[in-house]
């Protein structure tokens, strides 16, 4: 897996680095600016063989130093240049003034307003160097309507070739949302009210309902390691294609004394002292698979395998409870993908009534009556089952009924579905029963109704930056629940009360949309609930299943049906060499 750095990590790091002697600040702002060409270059080939007309909008930190070496590079290539500056150069850092008095050797910087953007015809090439990475408040008056204008979304499209240096300016690139000081929802607030908690999110996390409403970058290029935002929420359809370049700072040797840098890490005689391993931040990606330093991934997983000494209860027996007649699909589904991940025994659990409608149906899952809480209490006498799963079908009187009984019997628990929406009313009581080896795995509304107050804080509109994110309420969710997280999206957030967190992301070149289908999520479920009954600790076997989840429906494509999935298991396993 790959460590995110927050904003404020990145510029430790940077500012570590300087101050250790091993660069200079001129040296990264012109490393960076070589890597925003290259990645160009890289991007647009033919671009590289001629000349062209390029636009640099650049801002007044860092980020607008980093457009003015962009800028001189391309007039030395050969391009028309024309810069815009945002802010009143005397007040530019000094390094990002010196860039900016060497491009005024070659050209002339104009005063950027939106008036200014409206002139003359459409550029080859148009980069964004305005805000990166330092943005703390939201944009707004003429620099929004700037932004706006030049993303196309007030219908002047300009080009294709729009390049972003650290991230669209306004994306907050610890929470993937776009800061705006006014955000404009022209719906009435009554109405916002009403609808699902799920759709206002959308809304804020757009940064009102009247700001970005497409894509606004098609190359957005960010330096030694991807931050947070760019996997988050609005950030990859902002960014559109994510591109890391390598500008010399190595992270390995800012590891001073052996300790890494995390969230919570003091400058001093000795940088990024460890407060708690736990608080990183990390990108999934393969379990098992050997990573290199440019790669996002590597889960440390290596008990997927079986091996010849092993028998069916060497790898766990689970337990999936189903409900009523017609409503038994959905737990078969999970059980299915209990047995694919490698379970060695997967029972079904259902009542009376649904007996005949299962077994017309399954053949390798078991099948087990669980009548009521008696039932229940009864099988899970049986201490080889190991793994339990409630909430796929179940039905929310059977919830309130069997998960009590489920969670006192202390075994790795995943509850999804009805299991979390039958406790809404009284969540503090719920959590009481919770224990450490439960994986919730709530969608938007679930976890709106469970974490109201936290549901509110991630809608709120993102003013000031560092914004709340999807990262920072899956983190308090955990802590209040006492066990692990996994919030669903395309940009999927699992935690851990100790802080433990990772982001297991479906987007760019790993957009897995055809798991938009009904019963995607149990198949989820019962991939969690194989590897806990296999032995996986529940923080890994979320992430796991997360990854494996979204490889499945890559390695189908469009036309997947939640049927599908865990009959790819066996393809995706064996490109990973399992």
């Amino acid at each position: 897996m790959t460590e995110l750095l927050t904003a404020s990590q990145m510029r430790a790091i940077e500012q570590a680095a300087i101050e250790s002697g091993e660069v200079t600040g001129l040296e990264l702002m012109e490393r960076a600016g070589r890597g925003v060409v290259e990645a160009i270059f890289e991007e647009w080939p033919e671009l590289s063989k001629t000349s062209g007309w390029a636009v640099v909008l650049c801002g007044p930190g860092n980020n607008g130093g980093d457009g003015f070496v962009v800028a001189r590079l391309l007039k030395e290539w050969g391009w028309e240049v024309e810069v815009f500056l945002y802010g009143d150069p005397k007040k530019l850092p000094a390094d990002a003034r010196v860039n900016y008095d060497r491009w005024l050797e070659l050209g002339e910087v104009i005063p950027l307003t939106e008036q200014d953007m409206r002139k003359g015809g459409f550029a080859d090439l148009y980069v964004d160097a305005l805000f990166g990475t330092g943005l703390k408040r939201g944009l707004d008056g003429e620099l929004f309507n700037v932004v706006r204008h030049l993303s196309g979304v007030n219908g002047d499209h300009y080009t294709d070739r729009l390049v972003s240096i650290d991230a669209p300016s306004g994306l907050c690139l610890d929470a993937g949302r776009v800061l705006h000081q006014e955000p404009s929802d022209p719906w009435p607030r009554e109405f916002l009210d009403s609808v699902p908690a799920e759709f206002r999110n959308k809304v804020a996390q757009a940064g009102g309902a009247g700001a970005f409403q497409d894509r606004f970058a098609r190359l957005t290029v960010c330096f030694d390691s991807p931050k947070p935002g760019h996997f988050l929420a609005q950030g990859p359809d902002l960014c559109g294609k994510l591109v890391v370049k390598d500008i010399g700072i190595s992270i390995q040797r800012c590891r001073f004394n052996g300790e890494p840098y995390d969230d919570a890490f003091t400058l001093g005689p000795k940088p990024f002292r460890r407060a708690s391993r736990p608080a990183f931040l990390t990108l999934a990606e393969a379990p098992g698979r050997v990573k290199d330093e440019r790669t996002w991934g590597g889960l440390p997983l290596c008990r997927l395998p079986k091996f010849r000494q092993h028998h069916k209860f060497t790898h766990g027996h689970a337990l999936i409870c189903s409900g009523g007649p017609a409503k038994t699909g959905a737990a078969r589904l999970a059980a299915r993908g209990a047995l694919r991940i490698g379970a060695g025994l997967v029972t079904l659990g259902v009542p009376p009534a649904a007996q005949l409608e299962v077994a017309a149906q399954v053949t390798a899952v078991m099948l087990q009556r669980v009548e009521g809480v008696d039932g229940l209490t009864g099988v899970l006498q049986d201490e080889r089952l190991n793994a339990l799963c409630l909430g796929p079908g179940l039905g929310l009187e059977r919830a309130r009924e069997l998960v009590p009984a489920a969670l006192n019997a202390k075994r790795a628990t995943v509850l999804d579905a009805d299991a979390l929406t039958a406790f809404a009313d009284d969540p503090a009581a719920f959590f009481a029963q919770l224990h450490e080896s439960c994986v919730l795995t709530p969608h938007g509304g679930e976890f709106a109704r469970l974490f109201p107050d936290i549901a509110e804080k991630l809608s709120a509109p993102a003013i000031k930056g560092p914004a709340y994110s999807k990262v920072d309420a899956t983190r308090e969710a955990a802590k209040r629940a006492g066990c692990v997280i996994l919030f669903k999206g395309p940009d999927t957030v699992i935690a851990a009360p100790n802080g433990q967190c990772s982001v297991n992301a479906a987007v760019y070149d790993r957009a897995a949309p055809w798991l938009a289908t009904a019963g995607s999520g149990d198949v989820l479920a019962g991939f969690i609930t194989g590897l806990l009954a296999r032995g996986f600790a529940p923080m890994q076997a979320a992430e796991t299943a997360a990854w494996l989840h979204v490889e499945c429906a890559r390695a189908f494509g469009p036309g997947l049906i939640a049927e599908d999935l865990p009959e790819l298991l066996p393809e995706v396993f064996k490109q990973l060499n399992i």
